[in-house]
Formats: C-alpha cells, sequence, structure tokens
C-alpha cells in the first residue's frame, strides 16, 4: 500500500463538524416533524436546538465555500467532460459489478482530484446546489415575516416549507448513503480512519 495525504486539516475539521450538525438537525428535525410521536425533547427546545445548529451548519458551509474557491481547490467538484463520458460509465460498472467480483476500483484518488466521476456530480450537486438551497429555506423558516416577499415570490409558505422537509428527508438518506460507501475502502474502516488522519491507503500499481 501507497499512502497519499489526501485531507489537509481544514477539510477534515470542517467535515466532522459538519457530519455531527447534519445529523442533529436530522435528529432534531424528526422531532419537530413529528412532535406527536416522538419526544427526545419539548417542541420548543426541538426548534430553538435546531436554529442554532442551522446558523453553526451556515456558517460552516461559508467557511468550507471560502477556503475552496481561495485554494482554487473548488474545480475538484466539477467533472471533466472525458469524466462525464467514460469515467462515470466506469464507476458505475464497478459499483453496480466490479466490486462484487473482487475488481480493483479504476479510480485512484490524487491530492488534487480526490473525488471520483460520481463522486464529484453528487458532491457538486449536493454543496453547490441543494444544501444552499436548505439553508436558505431554514433562514426564511426563522423569520417569515422578515422574508415574506421571499415566500410570496415562491408560492407561499406551504411551498418554502415542502422544498426544506423534501431536502431534509433527501440529507437522512444520504447520511446512509454516505456511510455505506466509506466502508467500501480496502477496509471497512480506511476512509474513516483517512478523514481522521488525512492520509489514504492505496494499493501500489504494478504494470
Amino acid at each position: 500500500m501507497k499512502r497519499i495525504y489526501l485531507h489537509p486539516l481544514p477539510v477534515r475539521i470542517w467535515h466532522w463538524i459538519h457530519a455531527a450538525c447534519i445529523v442533529l438537525l436530522v435528529l432534531s428535525g424528526i422531532q419537530i416533524r413529528y412532535a406527536d410521536h416522538i419526544h427526545f425533547m419539548s417542541l420548543k427546545d426541538a426548534v430553538n436546538f435546531h436554529n442554532i445548529i442551522g446558523i453553526i451548519v451556515s456558517i460552516d458551509f461559508l467557511l468550507w465555500f471560502g477556503y475552496y474557491v481561495f485554494t482554487g481547490k473548488i474545480k475538484t467538484y466539477f467533472p471533466t467532460a472525458e469524466e462525464i463520458l467514460h469515467g462515470a460509465i466506469r464507476q458505475i460498472r464497478y459499483y453496480g459489478y466490479g466490486i462484487f467480483k473482487g475488481e480493483p476500483n479504476p479510480f485512484h484518488p490524487t491530492p488534487d482530484n480526490k473525488f471520483n466521476p460520481l463522486q464529484k456530480g453528487a458532491y457538486m450537486t449536493i454543496m453547490l446546489v441543494l444544501l444552499p438551497l436548505q439553508i436558505v429555506t431554514g433562514i426564511i423558516l426563522l423569520d417569515v415575516e422578515k422574508w415574506s416577499y421571499i415566500v410570496d415570490f415562491l408560492g407561499g409558505i406551504k411551498v418554502v416549507d415542502a422544498i426544506h422537509v423534501l431536502l431534509f428527508f433527501f440529507f437522512a438518506s444520504f447520511i446512509i448513503a454516505h456511510f455505506y460507501l466509506a466502508t467500501l475502502g480496502h477496509t471497512p474502516l480506511a476512509h474513516f480512519k483517512a478523514m481522521i488522519t488525512g492520509w489514504e491507503e492505496e494499493p501500489e500499481e504494478h504494470h
């Protein structure tokens, strides 16, 4: 195995803060949405807790965005034409077939290109579209009167709430999928270890 320094310290700190906050948002969101059936805490406390964590996630997102733009690493989230046309197909075949046959992963990460084509497409959509949309709808729901003109423009409070809740279900599902995919390294804990130490272990290539 060869070791690659794939995850700088700022990225690792952001990742674990973000992961913890998203889980807390999902749990408190469940409490708010199903207050008549689930009682982790009082509804008022759940709403206040959810709002505070939401603000932390918003700040954390801005820090992430600033870091990736300032360092130029934001381009790692945009797949190239070759990756879209060919790399994505190879990766889909690997996840759907090759991995069960013991075939090697066709993608090998580097510090400048650490996401495979499918990851790039997924993370680009999540981090640059869905998460900002969730943050914006959350901010609107914090003070509906203040943002009433935006609420009216979007079609009413029910539309804003529906968007926020649908994204809530998406992120809850994504947590499960992300956790599963993170176990697909050369050992089930390899990717978790890499996100703690920064060092990813990759098989040596033999020609």
